[in-house]
């Protein structure tokens, strides 16, 4: 028998298994890491091996491919419509580009003053929203496909040509300003370009180059329900080697990281909160429909991970505390956004009830 409730409430899109069970993965590859790291202490040397300087060849080959998969799902033919919505768009611009990053710069410097590597690490999280995972949070929400799809264009955009030049302002420039002085790193914006260059330019261009040819010769059909569910697996699996061989590097220190993890995570269900809560309240006064509403909002609390996990790698070394930061983050924001996404549902009920989404 039918139950009345499914009737009512049809039933809602589901995460993948992979995606549902994400935060167990990275938990599983932490742990994994760890114990290699403590009981075969030759294989962080072994790893080390293969390095230039602060990248090593198999992180930097498995970054790479990590953002190709979200980057190839992007269809950039979409970005025109958001120009339609000018409201909502220099809205998502100024909460998600201006007030996101400075918030995060503010919650950074409160909760790991004291810890300069977790302060940066966190820092540079707050720089990028997300590109990813924020079309699976608009897609359970039931959001704006088109909309979302637009807003990952423009910040896909944003981020490969100004993404070096931000994390420069505030990590040289604005630290100094509040008082933070005498780090024990120093760095040039021609190093975090160069990073910024290898592990999102390499794979954007890629995937642009993907889209052009495959839909020349089989189609955007065979595309969107073939080819990219097929690499999309891709994404996670690079995701959890690069988690698995930080912690294998790191051994026997790790032991206070539930510590470690509980300090990061705090500023960062802080800060999704505050920017999905901000986001949808402008987009609703703005008079923006509930499935508007979601794309915007979910776009605004989501940051890009990979990035961050890349740009920190890549600048400050894999043994680093910014690296770790990074590898924190999608353990915290994948539980905090499924959170937010049945918040988002119960908003609709007390904000949306008397008219159509």
């Amino acid at each position: 028998m039918t139950n009345l409730n499914q009737i009512l409430h049809p039933k809602r899109k589901r995460l993948t298994f992979l995606d549902r069970y994400l935060t167990l993965w990275i938990f599983l590859a932490m742990i994994l890491g760890i114990s290699i790291g403590y009981f075969i202490p030759s294989s962080a040397e072994t790893i080390n091996k293969y390095s230039s300087g602060s990248t090593n060849i198999f992180l930097a080959f498995g970054l790479v491919i990590m953002m190709y998969p979200p980057l190839v799902k992007i269809k950039f033919t979409e970005i025109t419509k958001v120009l339609n919505q000018p409201k909502l768009l220099l809205a998502s611009f100024i909460i998600t580009w201006i007030i996101g990053p400075f918030l995060m710069f503010l919650l950074a410097i409160f909760f790991l003053k004291d810890q300069p590597e977790y302060m940066t690490g966190l820092i540079i999280i707050g720089l990028a929203p997300c590109i990813a995972m924020v079309l699976v949070w608009n897609e359970l929400a039931e959001g704006n496909r088109q909309l979302v799809a637009g807003l990952v264009g423009v910040n896909s955009l944003i981020q490969v040509f100004f993404f070096s030049l931000y994390a420069y302002f505030y990590l040289e420039i604005m630290l100094p300003l509040f008082g933070i002085h005498g780090l024990s790193f120093n760095i040039t914006i021609t190093e975090i370009a160069t990073t910024v260059g290898i592990y999102l330019g390499i794979p954007f261009f890629a995937a642009v180059l993907t889209r052009i040819i495959l839909i020349k010769i089989k189609g955007e059909d065979w595309l969107n329900r073939t080819f990219i569910p097929t690499i999309s697996p891709i994404t996670l699996v690079a995701l959890l080697f690069t988690i698995l061989t930080m912690f294998c590097l790191k051994g026997n220190a790790i032991i206070k990281l539930p510590f470690d993890v509980i300090k990061i995570a705090i500023p960062l269900v802080i800060f999704f909160t505050i920017m999905f809560t901000l986001m949808f309240f402008v987009a609703k006064y703005l008079n923006a429909s509930y499935a508007d509403n979601v794309a915007l909002s979910f776009t605004a609390a989501g940051n890009n991970f990979e990035l961050a996990i890349a740009v920190s790698i890549g600048v400050f070394g894999i043994n680093s505390g910014q690296a770790f930061a990074g590898v924190i983050g999608p353990l915290v924001e994948v539980p905090a956004l499924i959170i937010l996404v049945n918040v988002a549902f119960w908003l609709r009920k007390k904000l949306y009830k008397n008219k159509i989404a």
